[in-house]
């Protein structure tokens, strides 16, 4: 079964080409190190990693650039285990 979640987004491009344009940011910084992110992990994503990052490109590029560059941690309906999980990934890129 976890095989089988883990194929599911990667199984669908029109899902991969919008997660790829959601990741362009505003702010050039965010949009390096998400594209990079996706440049180097987006094939092994599971489908619970891809809800934590859909949730995190729904931030403000402030916002989001917190987060990353750890100044804040999450808050509300983003502290959520799966999603420091994927803050943890992405502050290591």
């Amino acid at each position: 079964m976890a095989e089988l979640e883990k194929r599911a987004h990667q199984a669908d491009p029109t899902n991969r080409a919008r997660l790829r344009w959601r990741a362009r940011r505003g702010l050039l910084e965010n949009d390096i190190i998400l594209t990079r992110f996706l440049d180097a992990h987006e094939a092994e994503l599971t489908d619970e990693e891809v809800d934590a990052f859909t949730r995190l490109l729904d931030l403000s590029d402030n916002a989001l650039m917190d987060l990353v560059l750890a100044r804040k941690e999450p808050e509300g309906e983003i502290d959520l285990p799966h999603v420091h999980a994927l803050l943890a990934r992405l502050r290591q890129a």
